[in-house]
């Protein structure tokens, strides 16, 4: 199944954005809504209430839309079943509950390996458990990081292994930068993980691995049983869908075998609390404590079944069905989506490679890499030149984008770089209109600001 380049227009055509003239090139931070989806979510008000929770009719058909909700999200990720489904409000969220669902694990000598490339939300919290909440334990445990090369943006895999021991309970690692845009070889950090002997308390000796898909899911296909993933991450707001929701897949015997993140209703087997004990409920609902956020996952997952759509990778039309979602289907969409977006950045980085005094930073053209594209100007701050950007209607991002290990390991002071990210919806002309303000905005003068008129303003003092 190879569906032909998506018909970009008739995609464009769907989100109202576009009839603004904004050029949306901050996608890596959030993408835009689709107007299907927020028409699904406005109709589906009416007939909201509670799930798991009532017995009108109006509970059980929101309990269904909900459940089929789950399903769907395992057929995206081919995971076996919506019990190794656990829903949260971002993947910072996500990563978070992998941390405390393994606090009680982890013995003292024991370590976490996670890299320079990792967005905060992948390391902060590994840096919280070894430097502040296992000491008060009293439990010495490690957190190594993996260095990258700095003039490819590509992680050292043979630093990575020399880390890795038997005493490694986790490696961390993200799937894409969103600063670099770099895209580690998972297999080969599987195959590293592996290797370690690391004695599970499920009996396996390996190495758990996490990658935090925040920037690949969305324009990759990601196979969670072909890459023998243990935890993987992302956030619906970088796929169309804005609503508050983030995923983690675990393997079903982790998510049996671990202590939940949220404690309180619904996670719980009904009538099952007692003085003396209490049962958790059957997955995944065991990781879904407190009244959730419905609308939300049902949206958000009719968004993955809406991209099927828009691509046309199957004649069938799958928004607003549940009907089951084909591994082949999939892919074909995400390996469109993924053509679609490598060519925006590419054009990109040849554009940009010709503007002077523009460094671009990262992983070099024609190897794989995120939708994305990071860069400074020599003498020039990254804030300055995003906000001239936006005075030309380009929507960029400056700062460290979270992925502050990196900045500073670069060498980048203060550390921040500006970065254009493309998605689905963007076009050529989104491109070609966005290099064009960069060669502008480097061609003035350093706290001067062009208009979309060619004006230019001088910051006042």
């Amino acid at each position: 199944m190879d569906p032909k380049d998506p018909d970009i227009e008739r995609i464009r055509d769907q989100f109202d954005f576009v009839r603004s003239g904004r050029v949306v090139t901050n996608n890596a931070a959030s993408t835009q809504p689709p107007r299907p989806l927020l028409d699904l979510y406005r109709s589906l008000i009416p007939f909201y209430e509670n799930v798991h929770r009532g017995q009108s009719n109006a509970s059980g058909w929101t309990t269904d839309r909900f459940e089929a909700a789950y399903d769907t999200i395992a057929q995206w990720l081919n995971a076996p079943s919506r019990r190794s489904i656990a829903a949260y409000r971002n993947t910072t969220e996500a990563h978070n509950a992998v941390m405390y669902s393994l606090l009680t694990e982890f013995r003292d000598g024991d370590n976490v390996v996670t890299t320079m490339l990792e967005h905060n939300s992948n390391y902060v919290p590994w840096h919280a458990l070894t430097r502040e909440i296992l000491p008060r334990l009293g439990r010495r445990v490690q957190c190594r990081i993996a260095r990258f090369d700095h003039a490819t943006g590509r992680l050292d895999l043979d630093h990575l292994a020399s880390l890795v021991d038997t005493r490694t309970k986790l490696i961390c690692c993200t799937g894409a930068s969103n600063f670099l845009g770099t895209k580690p070889p998972l297999p080969a950090i599987r195959a590293i993980a592996d290797a370690s002997g690391y004695p599970q308390p499920t009996g396996e000796r390996r190495s758990r691995l996490l990658v935090d898909g925040a920037q690949l899911v969305p324009s990759s296909f990601v196979d969670v049983q072909a890459l023998d993933l243990d935890y993987l991450s992302f956030s619906f707001h970088k796929m169309m869908a804005p609503f508050g929701v983030g995923i983690l897949y675990a393997k079903e015997h982790l998510l049996a075998s671990s202590l939940p993140f949220l404690y309180g209703g619904d996670m719980i087997a009904d009538g099952q609390v007692f003085p003396d004990r209490v049962e958790y409920n059957e997955l995944p609902w065991k990781f879904s404590a407190g009244t959730p956020n419905i609308l939300g996952l049902i949206v958000s997952a009719q968004a993955l079944r809406l991209a099927v759509d828009l691509i046309g990778a199957d004649r069938r039309l799958y928004f607003r069905t549940e009907d089951p979602l084909p591994a082949p289907v999939v892919a074909a969409t995400m390996q469109v989506i993924g053509r679609h977006t490598a060519r925006l950045t590419e054009r990109a980085m040849a554009a940009l490679a010709t503007v002077p005094g523009l460094r671009l930073l990262g992983v070099p053209a024609g190897g794989p890499r995120a939708p994305l594209v990071a860069f400074t100007v020599a003498g020039r701050s990254p804030f300055e030149l995003a906000a001239a950007l936006n005075e030309l209607g380009v929507e960029s991002r400056a700062g460290c984008h979270c992925a502050t290990l990196a900045h500073h390991d670069l060498g980048l002071d203060p550390p921040a770089s500006c970065r254009l990210s493309f998605y689905l919806y963007n076009n050529l002309t989104d491109v070609d209109r966005a290099v064009d303000a960069v060669r502008r905005v480097v061609a003035t003068a350093p706290g001067s600001a062009v208009t979309a008129g060619g004006r230019h303003r001088r910051d006042a003092a």
